[in-house]
């Protein structure tokens, strides 16, 4: 089902937590929500789910208005960071427990849920882990489970806030291309907040970035990460250089640099350029950007130096894959830096 965000709102004390957000999301995607603490981002997943009202706008699944019901009343699947299974209950008891609980007129017969279970046990790769109990899994088991306790009413929306935070780093990527493979199997309209930005990249069809309470940029993975719409989405997204200097007649330099770049759309004055470590070639000092190095670390074939400019606050890195015959700069030396692929953005 398509989810619409129309100029939602929601205050703390004065501070806002969501500042007038719009938002699309079509049936069938796959969206993460990505950003700092304190951007909002669980905040807009709760007011979806109807665990909070929002103090302004309006929350519509498909062309209805959704704002004002409860979460039962929503039917959304809501998966949490720490699992929220229930500790008595059986694996197949837990899945069930959404379909057991709804009022007798729109609850499933005995055999439509034991089907339900079978299936979804099957659908999350437990099938023989029904009887069990959460103290007999493990965490990715557990959230698996849980995923399936979402699935087991058909929701209108799926919801995961965190679904993979409190896992250690082997089990969140073998869970997280389980979970990207399972949204192509069910093709359900799903949402998920986190904060790790390679999570986001890997798995969401769109990335929405956040940032106190406002809407940074919308995109696929591709576009946040190679066309970022803002300074503040480059530096948060990947690994990013910074440089300050300034912008005359369509060129960025850099005090005391010989070396100047096309900025065409950028106005004159303070700017500062952006460019990934990959982005960058080594070129003479003369001809390039001065740059001492601080040192260098190779990992298999490629080799990360990290550099100081002079007159810049922030150090830099570059990456680039060592070639037989090439020396790798020594700590002490100038190398020239050339930023092939940039952005320049108005200080």
């Amino acid at each position: 089902m398509d989810l619409h965000i129309r100029q939602l709102g929601k205050r703390y004390s004065g501070v806002a937590a969501l500042d007038r957000v719009d938002l699309d999301v079509a049936a069938g995607e796959l969206v993460a929500l990505l950003g700092p603490s304190g951007s909002g981002k669980t905040t807009l997943l709760r007011v979806i789910a109807g665990l909070l009202h929002p103090d302004e706008g309006r929350v519509l699944f498909g062309a209805d208005d959704a704002t004002r019901l409860s979460l039962r009343e929503r039917n959304v699947g809501f998966v949490f960071q720490h699992y929220a299974l229930f500790k008595h209950m059986t694996v197949a008891e837990n899945i069930a427990f959404g379909l057991r609980s709804r009022p007798r007129k729109r609850r499933p017969d005995k055999a439509t849920i034991a089907r339900r279970v079978e299936e979804l046990l099957g659908l999350i790769q437990l099938p023989e882990f029904g009887g069990r109990y959460p103290e007999q899994l493990s965490g990715g088991q557990k959230q698996r489970v849980a995923l399936a306790r979402a699935l087991a009413i058909d929701p209108t929306v799926l919801l995961l806030d965190e679904p993979f935070g409190a896992l250690d780093a082997k089990v969140r990527v073998e869970l997280r291309r389980w979970l990207r493979q399972l949204h192509e199997r069910t093709g359900q309209t799903t949402l998920f907040v986190t904060h790790d930005q390679e999570e986001a990249l890997e798995l969401a069809d769109r990335i929405v970035v956040l940032r106190d309470g406002r809407i940074e940029q919308v995109g696929t993975p591709d576009e946040i990460y190679s066309s970022p719409a803002s300074d503040y989405v480059f530096d948060f997204i990947g690994r990013a250089n910074v440089l300050e200097g300034r912008v005359e007649q369509g060129q960025f330099r850099i005090a005391g640099h010989a070396i100047a770049l096309a900025a065409p759309d950028v106005a004159d004055g303070p700017a500062r350029l952006y460019a990934r470590p990959h982005d960058i070639a080594p070129a003479t000092p003369e001809a390039g950007i001065a740059a001492l190095v601080i040192a260098a670390h190779r990992l298999a074939d490629r080799i990360t130096l990290e550099l100081a400019v002079e007159g810049q606050s922030r150090p830099l890195e570059l990456d680039f894959v060592a070639s037989p015959g090439v020396t790798t700069p020594a700590p002490g030396s100038t190398i020239g830096l050339e930023p092939l692929r940039y952005r320049v953005f108005a200080a």
